[in-house]
């Protein structure tokens, strides 16, 4: 198979992963892990009470967003150097 046929599959492989849970989903909220997990402690004990508290809390919810992608942006450009260094001295051999 040539590269270019690869490619056109692997990309509309990829489409179809992001937009059928989508369009089965619509109408559903996605909320995060976090969320679940203090409803479940509140059903399982409602006078639990968290042992610390944030020391900063973020000023919206949109700086939170913000400073979450450049976390995950900084993580993958590591991961991307570090696999690229990998690739590169195995080539050299």
């Amino acid at each position: 198979m040539k590269l270019w046929a690869k490619n056109t599959l692997l990309s509309a492989l990829l489409v179809l992963i992001i937009a059928v849970p989508l369009m089965f989903m619509s109408g559903h909220e996605f909320g995060g892990s976090d969320g679940q997990a203090s409803e479940t402690v509140s059903e399982i004990d409602p006078g639990y009470e968290p042992w610390f508290e944030s020391i900063w809390e973020p000023p919206s919810g949109e700086i939170e967003s913000l400073l979450f992608c450049v976390q995950a942006a900084i993580g993958a450009g590591i991961v991307g150097f570090a696999l690229g260094r990998i690739t590169k001295k195995n080539a050299d051999r």
